[in-house]
């Protein structure tokens, strides 16, 4: 399974929208936690499966000075497995 989702940083917090989800947290890898915390709450993946959660990063959200050095830097995949 794939879910698509577009991830921005506000003030402090990395933020990430899909439609499944809402999340926020301070870290990338807090963020992959509440992924993964909120998949496994909905029982994905099952046992053998995984999911392919893409977080694109919403380039409007970035200083435009940046834009040009750093707009890919941010695009991201999380992969989750369901136990075997």
């Amino acid at each position: 399974m794939k879910i698509e989702c577009t991830i921005t940083y506000v003030e402090t917090q990395w933020q990430l929208k899909s439609n499944l989800f809402r999340l926020s947290a301070p870290t990338l890898d807090a963020l992959d936690d509440l992924v993964r915390q909120n998949l496994r709450r909905r029982g994905m993946p099952g046992r053998g499966e995984r999911v392919e959660v893409y977080m694109a990063f919403d380039n409007s959200t970035i200083p435009q000075w940046i834009r040009q050095y750093a707009q890919h830097y941010f695009n991201r995949i999380l992969v989750i497995t369901g136990e075997s």
